[in-house]
């Protein structure tokens, strides 16, 4: 795509996930989450369309909420004229944050060159590490299966130091119980978040970040965005399919889906030409959230390369109706 389209498709997806994050902002603290996640999903899907690009949607929402929308797993987006791309987006992530008015909502979107993106459908849940690319040297595919303490004295002396400063993101789910229990015995720190993994993961690979290393199982479509976004801060991240029911664990062995492989980044996004963007929709540990004054709205986000590296913050006012 480089030598075809030069051109930073980030900028342009950049305005979807703006969409989705003004959309989904109205309804903070209201205690709606779909009528949020239906209002910012159509605000990207009509966003989407105005991107020069053929883009299919990867993975989408339906098989964890039982949505259907213009947004699920193989709709098309786009003009339909520009590259041919991979799609995963997340209009919130973070939905019942959002809902209570708690920090750290964003939506998210990333594309990637088609067929560069791994489709384990229809596989829901996947177990995550995350880590950034100080420590992203030492995280094997043994520390899927280590235990948790050999994995945090592992990155703790990489990242020169004791396990007891290192701080694990951790979704708080009943599933997690013993992992929690695994990393408080260790000695390491947790930060519990009730919803918001793709953040979580934001979190671990980011340099400037508190947060060490991301652990436990979450969303399969979060993970493959979460990867993208890891790859292009230069991370790293191990991710194998998790189901979490008797029905799903049926599903995928149908499929003949490999449940003891564990992918690599790149092996999650077998490309470098990805584009990442994620707009604050809540305050938070990553980004503002959004600010309504009168006629505008006032966003922050964050836009991602991966063939370049580079990373950009974008202030931003949008007149707006009222």
């Amino acid at each position: 795509m480089s030598a075809l389209n030069p051109r930073n498709l980030g900028l342009d997806l950049i305005r979807t996930t703006e969409s989705a994050a003004m959309s989904a902002g109205r309804w903070m603290g209201l205690g709606k989450v779909d009528e949020a996640d239906y209002d910012a999903m159509y605000a990207m899907h009509h966003a989407l369309n105005t991107l020069d690009m053929e883009g299919h949607i990867v993975i989408g929402e339906e098989g964890k909420l039982g949505l259907h929308s213009p947004l699920e797993s193989g709709s098309l987006v786009g003009t339909g004229h520009g590259p041919v791309m991979d799609v995963v987006v997340d209009p919130i992530d973070g939905r019942k944050l959002l809902a209570h008015g708690k920090p750290g909502a964003i939506a998210v979107a990333a594309v990637a060159p088609r067929g560069t993106m791994w489709n384990p459908s229809p596989a829901v849940y996947m177990e995550k590490i995350v880590v950034d690319k100080q420590a992203a040297h030492a995280l094997v595919p043994e520390c899927m299966d280590a235990p948790v303490a050999w994995t945090l004295a592992l990155i703790a002396r990489v990242k020169q130091k004791t396990v007891r400063d290192l701080l694990v993101f951790v979704l708080e789910r009943p599933r997690h119980a013993d992992l929690i229990e695994e990393i408080r015995m260790a000695g390491a720190r947790v930060m519990l978040r009730s919803d918001g993994d793709i953040a979580g993961a934001l979190m671990a690979a980011s340099t400037t970040s508190s947060v060490d290393i991301l652990m436990g199982v979450g969303g399969v479509a979060e993970g493959v965005i979460a990867a993208c976004a890891v790859k292009s801060m230069g991370g790293a991240m191990l991710g194998r399919l998790a189901p979490q029911s008797t029905e799903e664990s049926a599903t995928v062995k149908d499929s003949e889906l490999d449940t003891r492989r564990i992918l690599t980044c790149h092996e999650l996004i077998a490309s470098n030409q990805i584009f990442f963007a994620v707009t604050g929709i809540t305050d938070g540990p990553l980004l503002a959230g959004v600010r309504y004054q009168g006629n505008y709205a006032e966003t922050q986000s964050l836009v991602l390369r991966c063939e370049t590296h580079t990373r950009r913050t974008i202030h931003a006012e949008h007149w707006i109706d009222v």
